[in-house]
């Protein structure tokens, strides 16, 4: 809905329902609670081996109304099946979070096909699934979808070639369909930077497993409170793009104002995290 005159529309989200993706995870989490702030209804969607129904619980005790759904992303039939459950008990989708993701650190090199294939599979193509199968909901209801993207899919990031591929392409897929149901569903972008969210812990590498080294990271790390909280007011505001932190805004203008500065000093602040390969 508008606002007084001159103002900036406002989504109101009270009573609506919202889909988040990657629900159990430390975003995830922090984005249903700032939405359930608002008064919405939260459907969580992780995988069945995460915390899922702890993140459920936790926002039920706090007042909220919220379902938990186990839903592998990269299945569109489990896709079809969450948000079908959502329907049935809430009568649609209002907002859809996609912010489901995976990362890998390793050098492009020695990275094998698979870890590539696979992070496409989750970051992109359960993105795109989802949002097939809230789409007539999202339509009818003039929703809003929200994709947790990165600075990596802004500006090259070391170590992360295939992480930087599958953002880049979400901004293709949602920036094109935007311009196609405009009118009817709103896109939000999302670019974090370094978050404290837990995230990286579950990067694989080269191989495909799990790495324990450290990240490196460029600047403070954000918390994943004060994310979901500016994604929550960016998305009241009907805005198309959320660049986080002061790095976040300097690498997105450096890598497109002179790329082999920024390229030069994003590789000499991150190229330590593949010493240990």
């Amino acid at each position: 809905m508008r606002g007084p005159r001159g103002s900036l529309p406002k989504r109101d989200f009270h009573g609506k329902a919202v889909v988040i993706t990657g629900g159990a995870g430390g975003i995830g989490r922090a984005l249903a609670a700032s939405f359930a702030r608002e008064g919405a209804r939260i459907a969580l969607l992780d995988l069945a081996s995460s915390p899922l129904v702890e993140a459920c619980e936790a926002l039920e005790s706090a007042g909220a109304e919220a379902l938990a759904i186990p839903c592998d992303v990269t299945d569109p039939a489990q896709c079809a099946a969450a948000m079908q459950q959502v329907r049935e008990a809430w009568g649609g989708v209002d907002v859809l979070v996609n912010n489901a993701g995976m990362v890998h650190r390793s050098a492009f090199s020695d990275t094998s096909l698979e870890v590539f294939r696979r992070v496409m599979e989750v970051n992109f193509f359960g993105s795109l699934h989802c949002a097939q199968a809230a789409l007539p909901d999202l339509m009818e209801r003039r929703g809003l979808i929200v994709v947790t993207s990165s600075i990596a899919g802004m500006a090259p990031l070391y170590g992360r070639s295939g992480y930087a591929a599958s953002k880049h392409a979400l901004h293709g897929l949602f920036e094109s369909a935007r311009s196609e149901l405009a009118g009817q569903v709103g896109v939000l972008m999302v670019c974090p930077s370094f978050t404290a969210s837990g995230f990286e812990k579950a990067a694989v590498g080269a191989d495909g497993n799990r790495i324990d080294r450290p990240r490196s990271k460029v600047g403070r790390l954000a918390s994943a409170e004060s994310v979901a909280d500016a994604v929550v007011r960016a998305a009241q505001a009907d805005r198309r793009l959320l660049v986080l932190s002061p790095v976040g805004k300097l690498s997105a203008l450096l890598s497109r104002v002179t790329p082999r500065l920024y390229e030069r000093l994003m590789v000499g602040r991150l190229r330590k995290e593949l010493k240990h390969d």
